[in-house]
């Protein structure tokens, strides 16, 4: 056995069973050691996808943790570019706590520091990122540790761990039993148990805090997911309405009259409602960053729980912080609540109503040519329980949050803080790879798109003929523009989008996806959308709908302040080219309506 093989085996002992990279000089004694593993289908497999880009194999080893794959998530990639390359999705663990491994090549130990081609002082480029653990193998006796420490370390911490491996050491032969001797460790690949609960005490003090509410509010993220029972409890014994992070958006069923949906900047009135008003504010694995979404400082008295003791009181004030998991945490606190009533609810379920009905308006108003919360609105109605969704950053996740109902026998996720463009795809080959026998969704933009997705499209050639349900719909939003880009550009600089800047090609996804010898068609008129939706989700193999929608549909806030809808104004008057048709969309809260309301207050030379 040398040093790979030994790499290798260390990491299928901590449960690693799939791995995501691309091959490279700098990684091909990894890579070499990997093949084997992969060809057997006993006990020892280890499954090795391939993918276009290095970036996809870091964002998808990610994902395929978040989907309930791998209990660490691993991407094995090659020195200097390619591990340049595969940094923005290692990122992506770091930022949303999800335990992965990067194992990345490098220059031969023999050349670092002499300014070899593709040499990159990667200790230093991932420094951060890898703060959890970082080591370079520099030395056979070192594997079996330093696999240990990192996989033991992005368990308990549920963060990336870096191990970088000079290609020259990766042929050494391994030491598997290091010497009972000075300066040697030996160490375990069982993994810690998990932190001690809050005290007693302190889960008791909650339910004060809890019990003395008559309008709470539930707040509830990732890491409240496989908790819905319990949660749900939790909410009906409070009376509380629920609002949702983007990332626990399976947590809570859209349909239920007090779940409120999204919440922030993506999120509903009906949420901005339920904070602004509650007196009580529980907070489940949650750290949803806008904190003007929150209630307002010293409105509400306020519980979190959280595995991270770090997190507490991060983005509120709280009184009571009760570190642990979830699951255990409700459980034990659950019995010490007392019964309230539903008025507050109903107040709730009145404003969801509301909302319902103002969100088929929205999806029902006329668009040029296509209104896109009405195609992904026909999508929610076609889900099965059990499918999966992948969705990528931008216009794509407004509708994702807003228009598409999804419940505790779901799956769904994004890159949630990094807001990466170009990991809905990866998300998606991930999610399948995880969970071959469930159907999947992938929201990607005409952005995001033509950045990886349409490579991505041949990896899922190569892959989806052995995956045992074939249903991989991916909807490409294709508005021609990066339309959260112009929104933002409106309504924060008070600029008209330039053309040069925010203007995209259009593309035959859905050609490209059949000259594939995968599927798919395009929506140009709002009497296809059914058809096409139909078809998709009725086909044999990938499907691509290539839904030609506007750009121009407005991404409303749940709470418009006066500067966003001055700054909008300021440039739908200045020459925007989408002026006359944001003002035919003829929608109840455009934000040109609004406009025109405060510039009577203000003055038109506001």
């Amino acid at each position: 056995m040398n040093v790979s093989e030994h790499i290798v085996e260390r990491l299928h002992a901590w449960g690693v069973g799939r791995v995501y990279g691309y091959a490279g000089d700098g990684i091909g004694g990894v890579l070499a050691a990997l093949a084997p593993r992969h060809a057997d289908t006993g006990p020892g497999h280890i499954d090795l996808v391939q993918v276009r880009h290095e970036e996809t194999a870091a964002f998808a080893a990610t994902a395929d943790v978040k989907y309930g794959g791998n209990p660490i998530g691993c991407c094995v990639v090659t020195s200097g570019p390619g591990a340049l390359h595969a940094l923005n999705g290692v990122y992506d663990a770091l930022l949303d706590r999800v335990p992965v491994v990067a194992v990345l090549g490098q220059t031969a130990s023999s050349a670092i520091g002499t300014g070899y081609y593709q040499e990159v002082d990667l200790a230093s480029v991932y420094k951060d990122v890898g703060r959890a653990y970082l080591q370079t193998i520099t030395d056979a006796s070192q594997v079996q540790h330093m696999v240990d420490r990192a996989c033991r370390t992005a368990l308990a911490e549920r963060r990336p761990v870096v191990l970088i491996v000079p290609s020259d050491v990766q042929e050494r032969d391994a030491v598997v039993d290091p010497p009972d001797a000075h300066g040697y460790v030996h160490t375990s690949t069982v993994p810690s148990s998990p932190p001690n609960g809050a005290a007693a005490a302190d889960v008791a003090r909650a339910a004060e805090v809890l019990n003395a509410g008559r309008k709470v509010a539930l707040l509830v993220g990732a890491g409240a997911l496989g908790h819905s029972g319990l949660v749900e409890q939790v909410a009906d014994r409070l009376g509380a309405g629920a609002a949702k992070a983007l990332l626990g958006k399976t947590v809570l069923d859209d349909r239920l009259p007090w779940v409120t949906g999204a919440i922030g900047l993506l999120g509903t009135t009906t949420s901005w409602h339920l904070m602004r008003h509650c007196d009580t504010l529980l907070i489940i694995g949650s750290k949803m960053p806008y904190s003007e979404y929150y209630p307002e400082p010293g409105q509400a008295r306020a519980v979190q729980i959280d595995l991270d003791g770090a997190a507490m009181g991060l983005r509120y004030p709280t009184e009571v912080n009760l570190t642990g998991d979830a699951g255990a945490t409700l459980e034990a606190l659950l019995p010490l609540l007392e019964q309230h009533d539903d008025d507050w609810r109903e107040e709730i379920a009145q404003h969801k109503r509301r909302w319902d009905d103002y969100s088929a308006e929205r999806a029902a108003a006329k668009a040029d040519p296509v209104n896109p919360e009405a195609v992904v609105r026909g999508i929610s109605r076609r889900l099965a329980s059990d499918a999966m969704v992948a969705v990528d950053c931008g216009t794509a996740t407004s509708w994702y949050a807003r228009d598409l109902d999804l419940g505790p026998s779901h799956l769904g996720s994004l890159a949630g803080l990094l807001l990466s463009m170009g990991g809905g795809m990866p998300y998606a080959i991930a999610a399948k790879m995880a969970n071959p026998g469930r159907p999947l969704l992938a929201m990607i933009g005409d952005g995001a798109m033509q950045m990886n997705g349409i490579n991505e499209l041949i990896t899922v050639k190569r892959y989806w003929e052995r995956w045992g349900d074939p249903a991989f719909v991916v909807l490409v939003l294709n508005n021609r523009d990066l339309s959260y880009v112009s929104w933002e550009t409106r309504g924060t600089l008070g600029a008209p989008p330039d053309p040069e800047i925010a203007f995209l090609p259009d593309v035959p996804y859905a050609d490209w996806a059949r000259l594939l010898g995968l599927d798919g068609a395009r929506i140009e008129r709002p009497d296809q959308v059914d058809e096409v939706l139909d078809a998709a989700f009725a086909a044999d193999r990938p499907f691509v709908i290539d839904a030609v929608v506007d750009a121009d549909v407005p991404l409303i806030p749940p709470h418009l302040t006066a500067s966003q809808v001055l700054l909008t104004a300021k440039a739908e008057f200045s020459g925007d080219p989408a002026f006359f048709g944001i003002v035919a969309e003829g929608l109840r809260e455009t934000v040109v309506s609004k406009a025109k309301a405060v510039l009577g207050k203000h003055g038109s030379k506001d």
